[in-house]
């Protein structure tokens, strides 16, 4: 199918969604390069607004899409930093085999239902193919030893998550994200972007931290960001970040700070005074200087929501690029492999729940990671909590396939805070063994409660099952919606236990302790 009429179907699909969500839109997008305001009235109006709502009260563009990514090497490229302030300017490396192609900066958020609004775009530059993978022997480590091809500023670009679209005259498309970042979360309710796990993921160049030729045998030990995204160049983010993203921009006057997994590894104090933390639909890698930022913020009064699961599983260290500080992302996943056994093992990178030191994940999620893949509905026990307030939901509602793949659930033989309030328990089965996934929610004395979701498809949900799949029905996508905006509005409030502190439900529930998986 011509890529054009791919493109119509998906405008035409966006438009049912918006429609049907009870959205009105603002117009085609701007043609000019940094186009995309109003003038006029809607100018006015925008300037009237508080930030996001402002931003998303310019106009939107439905031709934000990729349609056809061509062959493997059509066009390809990564930028030189994972996130800048606004106005600071970054490099962008590509290589096509095209001719000519242009960039494109779409900046994603709500915009009337668009998603997405046009903040730049550049001319026509000239292609060329460079250099291909270069793998380390030690690591298996992967980079693209690429020359630069383009410098771009920010100047006059809002913070928030982009997405630029590289577009190679023969129709090939590929993504390369930017996050442009908070330079304050004081006050803010803070979208985290997990870029360590869509790195840890990625298999551009034949080796992730997961897989390579011969399987997982062959994982690197370490990955870089010195190289492009596989796959559209931005999956991972439009499945787990960009629904709650657009969620989030969609509520009027809520007050959204945007940064990365590698922001608050360079900054540890960056999280300091905020309302709350999001972290988004699947955020699995965590450095020491990471997780301590969050148990610190909370321990003052802030906010956590973790809108998946498998969330600070797997423990990491940093390290530099040629491009930069904290561009490697080191993790042998075995403590007796890692150089750092016999120097430090409370650096060692396992699971943090593992030896040589063990330190859980549910001390701060709250929930314990368990088992996939699995595929099961999500069980509503706990209708009258705040959470769901709204959602019309009674104790026992189902809905198909919202568990999974990964999921968490509450595990009295580990630690983890109290009181802890059960909300959802969806008995399942994964490797043969009959279990739970569970949604919980608990505080804190400084007054901070944390909500974990406890399934990666929350997010999901949240796309819509034309976007989902897997069974997920419109009354999911209802029901996510609503959920994680009471999450937003009583988050931005303050410390959320103060109004509504946790209720220990556990006695009622009575979770299994150990898992047969993890030998616990």
């Amino acid at each position: 199918m011509p890529a054009r009429n791919v493109r119509s179907l998906l405008v035409a699909a966006a438009v049912a969604v918006a429609l049907t969500a009870g959205c009105s839109g603002h117009g085609a997008v701007a043609a000019a390069s940094g186009g995309g305001g109003h003038g006029g009235r809607g100018a006015q109006r925008a300037a009237a607004l508080p930030f996001p709502a402002s931003e998303n009260a310019k106009r939107g563009t439905w031709d934000w899409h990729i349609t056809d990514q061509g062959a493997p090497n059509a066009i390809e490229g990564y930028a030189d930093h994972v996130s800048v302030l606004p106005g600071q300017s970054f490099r962008v490396f590509v290589s096509t085999t095209s001719r000519t192609y242009r960039v494109l900066a779409f900046r994603m958020g709500w915009y009337g239902g668009r998603k997405a609004r046009l903040v730049w775009r550049s001319g026509r530059l000239p292609g060329r193919v460079q250099a291909g993978p270069r793998i380390a022997r030690k690591t298996r480590m992967v980079t693209a030893p690429w020359r630069p091809s383009l410098t771009v500023s920010t100047k006059g670009w809002p913070q928030g998550a982009y997405l630029l679209r590289l577009d190679a005259r023969s129709g090939a498309e590929r993504y390369v994200p930017i996050t442009v970042r908070s330079p304050s979360t004081a006050g803010k309710v803070v979208m985290v972007l997990g870029v360590t796990t869509w790195e840890a993921y990625n298999l551009w160049g034949g080796h992730s931290l997961y897989d390579g030729p011969s399987g997982y045998s062959s994982r690197s030990y370490a990955v870089s960001f010195d190289r492009p995204y596989d796959q559209d160049g931005a999956e991972r983010f439009l499945v787990y970040d960009q629904p709650p993203i657009a969620l989030a921009e969609r509520m009027y006057r809520l007050p959204i700070a945007y940064e990365t997994d590698t922001d608050i590894q360079a900054h540890p104090g960056l999280l300091n005074g905020a309302r709350a933390v999001f972290s988004l639909g699947h955020d699995e890698y965590y450095s020491a200087a990471m997780r301590k930022a969050l148990l610190h913020v909370r321990n003052h009064g802030t906010n956590l929501a973790f809108l998946g699961a498998n969330a600070m599983y797997r423990h990491i260290r940093f390290a530099s690029s040629p491009l930069g500080p904290d561009r490697v992302i080191i993790c042998y996943k075995d403590a007796a492999i890692d150089p750092m056994y016999h120097k430090d093992k409370a650096a060692t990178t396992q699971n943090w729940r593992d030896p040589p030191d063990p330190r859980p994940e549910s001390v701060i999620t709250g929930v314990f990671y368990e088992c996939n893949p699995v595929s099961a509905p999500y069980v509503v026990y706990d209708p009258k909590n705040w959470i769901f307030a709204g959602t019309g939901v009674r104790k026992g509602t189902r809905f198909p396939g919202m568990v999974g793949p990964e999921y968490d659930r509450v595990n009295p033989a580990v630690p983890f805070p109290k009181p802890l309030e059960v909300l959802a328990h969806s008995p399942l089965t994964c490797g043969g063994v009959s279990t739970y996934a569970d949604s919980a929610y608990y505080t804190v004395p400084s007054g901070a409660g944390v909500f974990a979701a406890g399934t990666m498809r929350w997010t999901c949900a949240m796309r819509g099952p034309a976007l989902c799949g897997h069974g997920l029905t419109s009354a999911a996508k209802r029901f996510a919606d609503r959920a994680t905006q009471n999450l937003f509005k009583a988050f931005d409030a303050g410390p959320a236990g103060r109004k509504h502190p946790a209720r220990s439900n556990l006695a009622a529930v009575k979770p299994a302790p150990g898992s047969p998986y993890e030998g616990t």
